[in-house]
């Protein structure tokens, strides 16, 4: 059951056991000792049926919607439940839409299911929109979808404003 350890055996007089035993203490205790990464990949939050959320969102993590959302959506990954409303803007790296959006989408992958009601513009760089999905906007490809400003709204605004 115990063994004997090597801090225990005598060693020759003089030398510096006493110092090697300090710095394995400190090994032991302090070095070898790592905090949790986040490499293992934490369950996404889940907003329950029975809950109406009013505000924004924002996470680096997942988020699954099975409740109400008035407010904007940002995330890694979204998934919009069946059962689910979001009113507000939503981006995110990949969005998955079973139920309804009211407002923008900006996704690099985003994907409207058979049960998608989506009423608003989308913004993607990769979509799939499966046979049965309900989409009321307009459709655009970019590659940094999820850059919020556009280079060409600037020059937009300087050629209307009547000072320039």
């Amino acid at each position: 059951m115990f063994s004997k350890s090597k801090i225990n055996e005598p060693g020759p007089k003089g030398s510096d056991t006493d110092t090697q035993k300090g710095a394995d203490a400190a090994k032991a205790g302090g070095s070898d000792f790592k905090p949790s990464t986040p490499k293992a990949k934490p369950a996404p939050s889940m907003l329950s049926s029975d809950l109406l959320i009013t505000g924004n969102l924002k996470t680096s993590g997942d988020i699954q919607v099975e409740g109400q959302v008035e407010g904007d959506i940002r995330a890694h990954l979204l998934t919009v439940g069946e059962g689910a409303t979001v009113k507000g803007e939503v981006v995110a790296d990949d969005v998955v839409v079973n139920g309804r959006i009211v407002g923008r989408v900006r996704g690099l992958k985003v994907r409207l299911t058979s049960t998608a009601r989506v009423e608003g513009d989308i913004i993607h760089k990769t979509i799939a929109i499966e046979s049965g999905a309900h989409f009321e906007g307009s459709v655009q490809r970019q590659d940094d979808p999820l850059a919020t400003g556009s280079k060409k709204m600037p020059t937009a605004a300087a050629a209307t404003d009547p000072k320039a």
